[in-house]
């Protein structure tokens, strides 16, 4: 649908809601098309195009909010949303805290992020990319099978209006080439993978690239030993590394500080991370995959420094979540169309550091470099730390042998005080972080 005529329908459906009894009402619109292919030893097993149409309508009345989502295309659908929207916000409990941004507060104008690619794939396009990504992968002396290779692309476009005045839409595009490969036989073999995504075509990495290197990292994790428990520096790669901004995150998202189970709940405006470290949040990243010109809400969204000289500045805020700390929104607000508004990063990476990642493992005698991270072992009330974990062991500044069936285990508070990054950044997801060394970790082996 285009943008003038989603915004005019969605502008009609809040019409609609007003008129029957709706205090204020907004309503999101998204649609997407995508085309994805996956190959194994040569062989197409997958060749998808798919569309999608989500509409979802959010009503007000006095403080209390319902929200009813369809994906079907008819308009003559529209009053029975509005009927259903209407009879759900008249039974629930009131909520203090919800409620649409002020009309002085919303984005007026918002930058162009170059978001997206006018060029769609062909399937022979991802076949190529696929082809190349699992015979490169293939290739690499000692690679004896494969789980296979994908190549897909996707454009989206979100459509959002409100009554406060509200009316925005953008469009995205986003290609993507991933194989994974396994080394060694029997019971001795190992997996690994690789992949790249990007918004346009002409930043992905190249899928030969991308093969050789889930060729090389499977191959590399050959022979891995138990080792025994210690209490030791560990590196994590930057592939892992990130998920360390992703516990931060979710530790100093709004409704997580004003529940108050968060373990950085005390902590704003305090010291968390060294001093020199920065933190990065920036929705309005020129192709970002993460970027977007306007938050869920319709407010306006910046570059902000979520941690600045390792002081820990802001909450990840929005509207609700700021009104429940009687504080503003800080333009995080993201939202689908069947649940109501939360806050969420954007393209969020850490700062890199002064030292090459030799030069950051060099110094150590001995220690764990983490290559892989398993199981979902963080509490976020406390910062308590403990994941599975493989990699490589560290022995006089280089890496020795492959390691498998570790634990390493700490808390969040204490690691994030004592993590060194180096100067390998590479903006691969979205969340990124270069590799990162965090002195005293408990490695639980046999």
């Amino acid at each position: 649908m285009p943008q003038d005529t989603a915004l005019a329908f969605l502008g009609e459906l809040i019409a609609k809601a007003r008129r029957a009894g709706a205090d204020q009402a907004d309503a999101v619109l998204a649609e997407g098309v995508s085309l994805s292919h996956a190959q194994r030893l040569g062989r197409t097993e997958k060749l998808e195009r798919s569309e999608s149409y989500d509409l979802g309508l959010r009503v007000l009345v006095g403080k209390r909010q319902a929200i009813v989502s369809s994906n079907d295309r008819g308009a003559e659908r529209a009053d029975e949303l509005v009927e259903r929207a209407i009879a759900m916000a008249k039974a629930v409990p009131e909520d203090p805290y919800c409620g649409l941004a002020e009309p002085a507060a919303i984005a007026r104008a918002w930058p162009d992020l170059d978001l997206v690619d006018g060029e769609e794939p062909s399937p022979e396009r991802l076949m190529e990319r696929a082809a190349a990504a699992e015979d490169a992968a293939r290739a690499v002396p000692g690679v004896t099978n494969s789980e296979g290779a994908e190549a897909g692309w996707g454009r989206s476009r979100v459509a959002m209006a409100a009554s406060n005045g509200f009316a925005g839409s953008y469009a995205s595009t986003g290609h993507s080439v991933s194989a994974a490969v396994l080394a060694g036989e029997g019971t001795a073999m190992e997996r690994d993978y690789a992949f790249s995504s990007a918004v346009h075509a002409a930043d992905l990495r190249d899928p030969v690239a991308i093969g050789h290197e889930a060729g090389t990292r499977a191959v590399r994790r050959l022979g891995g030993r138990k080792i025994a428990t210690c209490h030791v520096p560990v590196v994590f790669d930057p592939r892992v590394a990130a998920s360390l901004l992703r516990h931060l995150a979710g530790a100093i998202s709004g409704p997580a500080v004003a529940r108050g189970t968060s373990f950085l709940k005390d902590k704003l405006g305090q010291r968390i991370f060294p001093a020199g470290m920065t933190v990065i949040d920036e929705p309005h990243k020129p192709r970002g995959l993460r970027s977007k010109p306007f938050d869920g809400e319709g407010l306006p969204n910046r570059r902000r420094a979520i941690i600045e000289d390792g002081v820990l500045t802001t909450w990840l805020l929005d509207l609700a979540s700021a009104r429940q700390l009687k504080l503003e929104s800080t333009g995080h607000a993201s939202r689908g169309t069947s649940s109501p508004p939360g806050p969420s990063p954007t393209n969020l990476w850490l700062e890199p550091g002064p030292v090459t990642a030799q030069e950051l493992i060099g110094d150590i005698p001995a220690g764990l470099y983490v290559t892989e991270l398993m199981g979902m072992g963080v509490n976020g009330v406390t910062g308590d730390y403990s994941r599975g974990a493989a990699g490589f062991w560290i022995e006089s500044g280089a890496l020795a042998y492959a390691v498998s069936e570790v634990t390493v285990a700490g808390n969040l508070k204490d690691m994030f005080l004592h993590l060194t990054a180096a100067n390998d950044l590479d903006f691969k997801t979205g969340v990124d972080a270069p590799t990162i060394r965090i002195d005293g970790m408990t490695v639980a082996g046999a």
